[in-house]
């Protein structure tokens, strides 16, 4: 997997900051150092996390110390969002190492995630604080989310039969391990014009191809398109639903997007953007929308 490691760039200018900021990034290449390591054990990837844990919730107190001694105006908000990490999707993805009794891909996501929320987080909310970076006003999908949540979990209980937990409601495209992408736009009822665009993680994917009625047995390595767009045609009908849709186009191989492909088209903008964990995998629902030209 890619590891983003420190960088001048991530420099915000406060020393206690940056400290913790290259810290962070440290502790997560010493967790994935850990992963290729034969014979590392379950308590030694706990002691780690724990201390990683540990480390984080210190530096963001320390972090909204600062901002509340300069009066930072988005501090509500900054603290909005460390609260949520902290209480939803570390325990989230604690919860899925301890399932997965801390298998190589399952601390190998965790890495992942963590260290592009760092990145993203960084880039984009604490470089904000000292006037570095410009946090963008969005519309607030809160409202929304409660009702697309119980449409993405009904959707991963039929095809996949697992259940989908929110993770984080505030996902920036981060690395989900290997996974498929697609993406649909659709013309609305209303006239809007909406793009969705969902990623399923391999081993959820597998569970859904194999529930399919007339499908082979697939292994991880034998994904095809032919074997890919039946599961995310599926998908796509069950959570299209939240939208009054005029039809349901048809799906291609063109619809399909690999990791490349699916980072370049997160970058285009998705103001509601969603990560679950399915227990076996993760699920990402992300969607925007625009008036239709007349």
């Amino acid at each position: 997997m890619e590891l983003i490691v420190w960088d001048d760039k991530f420099k915000i200018g406060v020393e206690i900051v940056d400290k913790a900021h290259a810290k962070l990034f440290r502790i997560t290449k010493k967790l994935l150092e850990l992963s290729n390591e034969p014979g590392t054990n379950q308590n030694t990837y706990r002691e780690g996390i724990k201390y990683l844990e540990a480390y984080s919730m210190t530096h963001f107190s320390e972090e909204e110390a600062y901002m509340r001694s300069i009066r930072y105006g988005g501090y509500a908000r900054h603290k909005q969002i460390h609260d949520y990490f902290r209480d939803k999707t570390l325990v989230s993805l604690k919860k899925d190492l301890e399932l997965s009794h801390y298998s190589t891909a399952a601390v190998e996501r965790f890495v992942g995630i963590m260290n592009n929320w760092l990145k993203n987080h960084i880039m984009q909310e604490d470089q904000a604080i000292v006037g570095k970076a410009v946090v963008k006003k969005s519309y607030d999908f809160s409202s929304q989310i409660p009702i697309i949540t119980k449409a993405v979990n009904k959707a991963a209980q039929d095809l996949f039969q697992t259940e989908a937990k929110l993770s984080n409601p505030d996902y920036k495209g981060e690395n989900i391990g290997n996974a498929l992408y697609c993406r649909q736009d659709y013309e609305t009822e209303g006239g809007v014009r909406l793009t969705l665009l969902l990623g399923v993680e391999d081993a959820l994917f597998i569970r859904g191809v194999n529930r399919l009625p007339g499908m082979q047995a697939l292994q991880k390595n034998e994904i095809t398109a032919e074997t890919a767009l039946p599961v995310f045609e599926q998908l796509f009908q069950q959570v299209s639903k939240l939208f009054r849709i005029k039809s349901e186009p048809e799906f291609t191989r063109d619809n399909l997007l690999d990791k490349n492909q699916f980072r370049k088209e997160f970058m285009k903008g998705y103001p509601c953007s969603l990560l679950y964990n399915a227990k076996i995998g993760y699920l990402t629902f992300c969607y925007r929308s625009r008036r239709s030209k007349k």
